[in-house]
């Protein structure tokens, strides 16, 4: 999905890569990832190591014993949790620390891990998942990064994002779901996570689904991770719709979303 040039032309600035999230994608494109490899890259950055071993032994991952190292992370959780986890600090922290993105993140956190669990059960690739789910409202961060004070505002008093997004084309001509998929293509994803990210809005509302095969089920699982995450109650009449569109089989991503939402509601 090539950045559109009239985005380009706005001049907000996308935030590149760190280094070691670009070797990271080396190592993971390997058919074996070497652990020991993966685990030394990650120390090389002692603030991002020490954020990820932070993250890891967070309630949310149900973890029974401290990890102390990234060696022993990556043997708990395997290498495409650890990756993940990785992205997540990497993202963060590119963007200044303030109270809209500190909730942003705490949201992007708990979406990427359902969104891979959700994954992992249902034979998917659960890093990309993950990462999808991770990135879904970057977007949001590049446009606080850009205008404070004029995003700031409009950001908190939002009801919604399909509304936000109607807001932000107003007053920038571009919104946040295009930005963060244009992120997500500058920091090279998957595809299907680019895709997912740049139509989430649209697909949660009701709307287009993209066309790109490998992304469709990815934006059933950020469906339902949204109505995990912000109406519950809602799954059920949400979960046949969004697998016949998928498409994914009904009852195995029913029960899938009511296991992972068991686990999340003891972690949380």
């Amino acid at each position: 999905m090539p950045v559109d040039p009239a985005l380009r032309a706005l001049n907000i600035d996308l935030p590149a890569r760190p280094e070691v999230l670009v070797q990271l994608s080396l190592l993971l494109a390997e058919d074996e990832v070497d652990f020991i490899a993966m685990a030394r890259l990650i120390e090389t950055d002692m603030a991002l190591a020490a954020a990820v071993l932070k993250a890891l032994n967070a309630p949310i991952y149900g973890l029974r014993h401290q990890v102390r190292t990234v060696q022993q992370a990556l043997q708990y959780l395997g290498s495409s949790q650890v990756a993940a986890i990785a992205y997540e600090m990497g993202l963060r922290s590119v963007f200044p620390s303030t109270p809209e993105l500190d909730a942003l993140w705490t949201r992007a956190s708990r979406r990427g891990l359902l969104m891979g669990l959700m994954a992992r059960q249902l034979g998917l690739n659960a890093f990309v998942a993950h990462s999808a789910g991770l990135f879904e409202e970057c977007g949001k961060a590049v446009m606080l990064r850009h205008a404070p004070q004029r995003y700031g505002p409009m950001l908190k008093a939002a009801p919604s994002d399909d509304l936000l997004v109607l807001q932000e084309m107003q007053a920038f001509g571009v919104s946040h779901d295009a930005l963060g998929a244009a992120l997500c293509e500058t920091w090279m994803l998957d595809p299907a996570a680019i895709a997912c990210v740049r139509y989430h809005v649209a697909v949660h509302s009701g709307g287009t689904w993209p066309s790109l095969p490998a992304a469709r089920p990815l934006c059933a699982l950020s469906t339902v991770a949204h109505y995990l995450l912000r109406a519950p109650d809602m799954l059920e009449a949400a979960v046949p719709a969004v697998a016949a569109l998928a498409p994914l089989d009904e009852a195995a991503l029913m029960q899938t979303a009511r296991e992972v939402q068991c686990v999340m509601s003891t972690r949380l």
